[in-house]
């Protein structure tokens, strides 16, 4: 087919592009590639990364799904003119449908910046799109969350974590620290040269650095020198490692920073601006031996590549999903409020690529597990994952509170630093050393901060080395029990971080007692472990809670969340530009319950059927006429409307006002996610009913039909944050996004949370940007 008539062909013959303009068509076409597949060739599988959408040119091919029990049942057949491969695109998942070519087909592949950039700009394309998405979905035969479960089963790397791209380029990582800087270059088409570099500036006479690349390893010393001449430095360091390997900025599409405190402001990683930088030099108060330096690290790094995208990664974002009774200190309530003094957490990137890490090898949806995670290092803490987000950490306002750790004191009484300051006369420098660098095990030891050279000598006998090693493993262990009842379950434990990795002693003593929880450490495995690949299992084959041992790799997930921070950002533009202003309802969510048939025929009698009473704003859905009485350990609310239709599960949704009611306690969670939520007994006019889980603390969302997802440029489960207007205007963050053909586009808030911020029913919110995607 000539080029003509192929312009011909997608102007007359493909729907998708009837409404485009002949020089609109021509750029896509110019941008797009041209693919044969033979018959039974697979054209996309299940639980591939969608990076396409395809336009059959000729030939035939087909949709289709297969189920639990193996049975497969297609979906859609398609011919000259069908496009596929929309939903992934849309969604962010993996591909949960096999496409498969029945005749040599040729097909026109689109990339996604194609798509993205060209065709949502058209709103008759995306209106058919929209219709073409629910008509696919009313046809699947099996739950989209199943066949979600099964692609992420079926990928190889179903979070990117490769960070394989199909732009070329490389990105490069800097964490600029106080006495040291770690570097990493990641390139984003040969994913096996990574580079890690190391600049130690401990001596104050000489910086010694060191390059790897795989088993590859290179050293050298020169003067300490000034944070002007950095990249000389690492052109000069890599340039070791042989010419393939050495540093030239000219290549780097990309850079990301860490950042010590990005503080309530920042939630997930930011694409740096004047702006930024001034929010992260305000936020030195809460981490002044960090901040100021990375800061330092940010202008430099700018100044030698100022036409690339920056983005400042915060080890606090991880944590803002922290509930406020889990970060809430003891204290007067206005020095959170004016001062913002809580719990902030750290490690944050550490915790977010080890669950990542995690559900990829078990091959199971991040947001169906429950993770402790462990990093022990130089700093050391503990983070409760639930179903994807951080509960609780053990870290506080700084990364001195928490554990014991090799050098810093932890959670210390704060009348003995008073005590210290009044009576014994250090000076708040003097302290500030002390509980920083002269404390944990090596303050309890008096010998070392290395877990190495503390367990050496406690093999000696040394009484204060064994007191120091037996108090860190204590603490540890204790902190995993906690974790895992402020989440009220685990699938996962995790180990990383220097002592994590390489400590056999630690992760035995970690684990030992808590069989009653089913972590079951397999000592043979643990103990010969070695050093360690990218992930290790180290549980015992009857296990319930798999334990794994994680390499750390602080550096790629920055990258990782770099790459994703500046792809969020383009959308957030391309929405703004495209629908500024775009406004979405308001609607205050009032206590309720959905109920399985099951339990209406023990509450309402047998064969009795839900009454409804009116429609609610998303179809289908209605209040009924029906009303329970909800009984937990403390109390009773009486007259909870019931809504429609019935679901396979019956679930209880309360605000926190009435979790103090009844006594209960659930999670912050997305409808119909019940693992480990409590239970609670509800009262009928025939009976009663109950419930071993159901009861949840509903996420702020957004319900959007797939048409307004398109338009707003987002994917079903993304976060994002939501200006709603009003007499003072608020900003929520952490709303969820859920894209279904049958809803109708509406942001749900909890009762409290509306009374609280005088929010109404009817009020109008606008996304202020894309916080993350999952």
């Amino acid at each position: 087919m000539s080029e003509a008539d192929l312009k011909r062909f997608f102007l007359e013959q493909v729907r998708l592009f009837e409404s485009f303009p002949a020089g609109k068509v021509e750029e896509i076409l110019a941008r797009s590639r041209m693919a044969t597949f033979e018959g039974n060739e697979a054209v996309l599988e299940t639980g591939d990364e969608g990076r396409y959408i395809g336009v059959v040119v000729s030939g035939h091919a087909e949709i289709s799904i297969t189920d639990n029990t193996g049975t497969r049942s297609v979906v859609s057949q398609l011919g000259a003119g069908d496009v596929f491969g929309v939903m992934s695109l849309l969604t962010g998942d993996r591909i949960i449908a096999d496409v498969i070519a029945g005749n040599r087909c040729f097909v026109l592949m689109i990339p996604r910046e194609v798509f993205e950039a060209c065709i949502l700009a058209n709103p008759k394309a995306v209106a058919y799109l929209s219709r073409l998405l629910a008509e696919r979905s009313r046809a699947m035969s099996v739950d989209l969350a199943t066949a979600r479960s099964r692609a992420i089963a079926r990928s190889d790397d179903p979070y990117a974590l490769s960070l394989g791209t199909s732009t070329p380029g490389k990105v490069l990582v800097l964490n600029v620290g106080i006495s040291q800087i770690h570097f990493g270059i990641y390139d984003t088409r040969d994913l096996g040269s990574d580079i890690h570099g190391i600049i130690d500036n401990i001596d104050e006479d000489v910086a010694r650095i060191s390059v790897a690349v795989g088993p590859h390893v290179r050293n050298m010393e020169r003067a300490r020198f000034p944070l002007s001449e950095l990249f000389a430095v690492m052109q000069a360091a890599t340039g070791l490692l042989g010419d393939a390997f050495a540093f030239h900025p000219q290549e780097v599409g990309a850079v990301g920073h860490r950042v010590v405190h990005g503080g309530s402001r920042f939630s997930s990683a930011a694409v740096i601006t004047p702006a930024v930088i001034a929010d992260i030099e305000a936020l030195s108060v809460f981490a002044p031996l960090h901040n100021p330096v990375n800061v330092e690290g940010i202008r430099e790094a700018m100044r030698q590549l100022p036409a690339v995208p920056h983005v400042a990664v915060f080890d606090t974002a991880f944590h803002q999903t922290l509930p406020p009774y889990a970060y809430l200190y003891g204290l007067p309530y206005e020095l959170y409020k004016q001062g913002g003094i809580r719990r902030y957490g750290f490690h944050g990137t550490s915790h977010r690529y080890v669950s990542l890490k995690a559900a990829e090898v078990l091959r199971r949806p991040l947001g169906e597990l429950e993770i402790v995670s462990c990093h022990l290092g130089i700093g050391a803490s503990l983070c409760a994952i639930d179903h994807g987000r951080s509960v609780d950490t053990t870290m506080g306002m700084t990364p001195a509170d928490g554990l014991i750790m090799p050098s810093r004191s932890g959670s210390v009484d704060p009348a003995v630093m008073i005590h210290l300051l009044q009576d014994c006369g250090m000076s708040p420098e003097q302290l500030s050393n002390m509980i920083n660098t002269e404390s944990g095990m090596k303050g309890i030891s008096g010998i070392s901060g290395d877990i190495h050279e503390i367990e050496a000598a406690a093999g000696e006998g040394h009484h204060r080395a064994l007191l120091a090693h037996k108090a860190f493993c204590y603490q540890v262990r204790k902190n995993i029990g906690a974790c895992v009842a402020a989440m009220g379950g685990i699938d996962v434990l995790t180990f990383t971080g220097d002592v994590g990795e390489t400590s056999a002693a630690v992760r035995s003593l970690a684990c030992q007692g808590l069989g009653y929880m089913g972590i079951r450490l397999d000592e043979e495995k643990n103990r010969n472990l070695g050093k360690v690949n990218a992930c290790n299992v180290i549980s015992a084959a009857d296990s319930p809670v798999t334990i794994l041992v994680i390499a750390n790799d602080d550096e790629r997930l920055v990258a990782w969340e770099t790459l994703r921070a500046i792809e969020r950002n383009d959308l957030t533009v391309a929405m703004k530009e495209g629908h500024p202003e775009a406004p979405i309802p308001i609607e205050v969510s009032a206590h309720h319950v959905h109920l399985s048939q099951a339990d209406v025929e023990k509450l309402f009698g047998p064969g009795h059927q839900l009454t409804p009473e009116h429609e609610l704003s998303q179809p289908g859905q209605f209040a009924c006429s029906e009303k329970v009485h909800l009984v937990g350990p403390k109390g009773r609310i009486a007259n909870m409307r019931v809504l429609g239709p019935t679901r396979k599960e019956t679930q209880v949704e309360i605000a926190m006002t009435e979790q103090f009611k009844v006594g209960i306690q659930p999670p912050i969670r997305q409808s119909g996610d019940l693992a480990n939520t409590p239970g609670v007994t509800l009262e009928g006019p025939y009976g009663s009913t109950t419930l071993e889980r159901g009861v949840i603390c509903a996420q702020r969302h957004i319900h959007m039909a797939p048409e307004d997802a398109l338009r707003f440029r987002v994917r079903d489960n993304y976060v994002v944050r939501v200006r709603v207007g009003g007499d003072r205007e608020m900003i929520f963050g952490d709303v969820v996004v859920r894209v279904n053909p049958a809803y109708r586009l509406a942001m749900h808030i909890d009762t409290d949370e509306g009374n609280a911020a005088n929010i109404r029913t009817g009020m109008i919110g606008y996304i202020e940007e894309i916080q993350s995607r999952h």
